[in-house]
C-alpha cells in the first residue's frame, strides 16, 4: 500500500482539480459565472424550496368529473354504434345512470346483435342485458383503479413538462394520496405558475349546428351549448351550439409557436400524421362550413372552413395578447391535463426562511469542520493535519459534484453535508488506529504504514459500502428532502473513500519518501 504509481497520483490530482474547477463558481455571483466561457463549468449548486423560497402548491384532482366524462363518451359511441352498421337499431333511455351506462332496445330480440356492435366499446367491462332488452354496462373495480392511478400519473408527467417550460430549477411534482399532487417551486412567482399549472388546456375541434339560437331553438341530440371566450365575444356571439362528436383532438399536435399573422399574435400548431389525416379529411367534406376550437370547454375562435387543409398545420386566433399566446403554446405542446386540478392549498415561503436557514447551516458546517480539525490535529500530530487536508478537499469534491450534477440543496442536504463532515475522517481514524497499533506491535514506519493501509481498508469499504446503500434506499423510496438527504449522503460517501483511500495515502507516502523517519509521529 506504501506502493503509489505515478498513474495512480496524475489520476488524484486531476480528480482534484475538476472537483475545484466545480466547485468554484460557487464562490462567486452568478452574474460573474455567467460571463465566463462556456468550456468552463459555470453552474452552481441549486438551492431549495426551504432556502431560496418560492411557492408550495397542493392540488386537488377531480377524478369523478375524468369518469362522468368517460361514461358520456361511452353514450356518444354506443348512440353512433347502434344508428351505423348498415342497420339502424331502435332504442330509448340512453344516458347514465349513476355508475352505469343503459339504455333499452325497442326490439329485444336484436340483443346479441347489439353485443356484437358493443364489442369494440365495451372490451373487458361488465355488459348486462335483461330478457327485456335492458342493458347495462360498467367498469370493473380494477379497470377503474388502472384508470384512476393513469390519470393521476399523467396529470404529474404533464405538470413536470409544463413548470419545465417554465425554466424552473428542480421542481418538485410528487403524488399525494389517492387524488393529491404537491407542487413546489424554488423561486418562482406564484400567480404565472398557478395559470399555467391550473387550465387543463383541453384542446378539441368541432362542427357548429348553424341556425340554431341558444336558448331559443331546441337543442338537436349529440349536440352541446358551449360558451364563448371574453377574447371572442368581442367579435361573435356568447355561445355556440356545437356537435359533441370530437373531430380532432389536441392529442394530435405535435408542436405550437407562437408567432403573428397580419401583424396579431397567434398559435400556429401542427398535426401528426394521424390529426393531419382527420383534419384534412374534416375540411375537405365541409367546406363553408364553421368549425369551433374549444380549449377547456370554451369557444376561442370560430372560423369558416374556406379550403381544405391538407398539410396538418393551422393557426388559432382571436384577440391574444403576446403573453397569452406564449402561455397558450406552451400548454398545448405539453399536452392537456387529463383530469381538473383545485388548488387545495398555497404556500408562499419567502426568502428570509431561506437566509436562516442558510446561515444556521453555514454556522453548523463551520463548528462541525472546526471541531474535527482540532480533534484530527490533537489527536494525530503530523498525520492529523494530512486528514485535515484530505477534509478540506472532500468538502470542495461534494460542492463540485453538486455543482456538476446540478442537484437541489435544502435544509436536509446541509445535515448530509454536516454528518458527511464528521464521518470522512473515521476512515482515517480506522487507518491511523491501525498504525500506531503496529507500530506498537514493533514494526517499522514503511511496514508499519502498509500493514495499516492494508488492513484496514476492508473494514472502510464495507462500512461504507452498507450506509451507502442505506441512503441508495433512501433516495429510491423517500421523497422531497428525504431524497435531498440522501443525495448529499451518497455523494459525501463516495467522496470521503476516495479521500480517505487514494488522497491521504498519497500524502503520506510522499511524506515517507522524503523524509524517511525512523519513528511514526503518531
Amino acid at each position: 500500500m506504501v506502493q503509489f504509481p505515478r498513474w495512480q497520483m496524475i489520476l488524484v490530482l486531476l480528480v482534484l482539480l475538476t472537483g475545484l474547477a466545480f466547485a468554484a463558481p460557487n464562490l462567486f455571483e452568478e452574474e460573474t459565472t455567467a460571463d465566463l466561457p462556456s468550456w468552463l463549468p459555470g453552474n452552481q449548486v441549486n438551492l431549495g424550496l426551504d432556502l431560496q423560497g418560492g411557492t408550495y402548491l397542493l392540488l386537488e384532482a377531480d377524478l369523478e368529473a375524468v369518469m362522468q366524462d368517460n361514461r358520456d363518451d361511452l353514450v356518444g359511441g354506443i348512440r353512433d354504434a347502434l344508428r351505423g352498421g348498415g342497420q339502424r337499431i331502435g332504442y330509448r333511455d340512453l344516458g347514465v345512470f349513476g355508475e352505469e351506462v343503459g339504455f333499452t332496445l325497442i326490439d329485444p330480440s336484436l340483443a346479441d346483435e347489439v353485443r356484437d356492435r358493443l364489442e369494440e366499446l365495451t372490451f373487458g367491462m361488465l355488459v348486462t342485458a335483461s330478457g327485456e332488452g335492458v342493458f347495462r354496462i360498467a367498469m370493473t373495480p380494477q379497470q377503474e383503479r388502472d384508470l384512476r392511478t393513469d390519470i393521476l400519473t399523467r396529470a404529474v408527467e404533464i405538470l413536470g413538462i409544463r413548470v419545465n417550460e417554465l425554466g424552473l430549477t428542480e421542481p418538485s411534482i410528487q403524488r399525494q394520496g389517492e387524488d393529491r399532487i404537491v407542487v413546489q417551486l424554488p423561486g418562482v412567482d406564484a400567480e404565472r405558475a398557478k395559470e399555467i399549472i391550473g387550465q387543463t388546456a383541453k384542446l378539441t375541434f368541432h362542427f357548429v349546428e348553424e341556425g340554431i339560437a341558444p336558448g331559443i331553438d331546441r337543442i338537436p341530440a349529440g349536440a352541446e351549448v358551449l360558451p364563448a371566450s371574453e377574447a371572442e365575444q368581442t367579435q361573435g356571439p356568447t355561445s355556440y351550439v356545437v356537435r359533441k362528436r370530437v373531430m380532432v383532438s389536441g392529442e394530435n399536435l405535435v408542436d405550437a409557436q407562437p408567432s403573428f399573422q397580419d401583424g396579431q399574435p397567434v398559435v400556429s400548431f401542427r398535426f401528426d400524421t394521424v390529426g393531419a389525416k382527420r383534419f384534412g379529411a374534416a375540411t375537405q367534406e365541409n367546406v363553408g362550413r364553421l368549425f369551433a376550437i374549444v380549449l377547456d370547454g370554451k369557444v376561442i375562435s370560430a372560423p369558416v372552413i374556406r379550403e381544405p387543409i391538407l398539410g396538418g398545420n393551422g393557426q388559432i386566433s382571436g384577440n391574444f395578447t403576446v403573453e397569452e399566446v406564449q402561455d397558450l403554446s406552451l400548454l398545448l405542446r405539453a399536452g392537456a391535463l387529463p383530469v381538473p386540478l383545485t388548488f387545495l392549498e398555497e404556500r408562499s415561503v419567502g426568502p428570509g426562511l431561506g437566509a436562516d436557514s442558510i446561515r444556521a447551516g453555514q454556522i453548523a458546517s463551520i463548528l462541525g469542520l472546526v471541531f474535527v480539525i482540532i480533534f484530527m490535529a490533537v489527536s494525530y500530530g503530523s498525520f492529523g493535519l494530512m486528514a485535515n487536508v484530505a477534509l478540506l478537499a472532500n468538502l470542495a469534491l461534494i460542492l463540485g459534484a453538486l455543482s456538476g450534477l446540478q442537484a437541489t440543496l435544502t435544509l436536509p442536504g446541509i445535515a448530509g453535508i454536516v454528518l458527511t463532515i464528521g464521518m470522512a475522517v473515521d476512515a482515517n481514524v480506522l487507518i491511523f488506529e491501525r498504525i500506531r497499533e503496529e507500530t506498537r506491535n514493533g514494526r517499522g514506519p514503511v511496514t508499519a504504514i502498509d500493514a495499516g493501509y492494508r488492513r484496514a481498508i476492508t473494514t472502510i469499504i464495507d462500512s461504507n459500502l452498507t450506509t451507502l446503500i442505506a441512503a441508495l434506499l433512501l433516495f429510491i423510496f423517500g421523497s422531497g428532502p428525504i431524497k435531498g438527504f440522501a443525495v448529499t449522503l451518497s455523494i459525501g460517501l463516495m467522496t470521503s473513500m476516495f479521500t480517505a483511500i487514494m488522497l491521504t495515502r498519497l500524502l503520506v507516502v510522499t511524506w515517507l519518501r522524503r523524509r524517511r523517519p525512523q519513528a511514526l509521529p503518531i
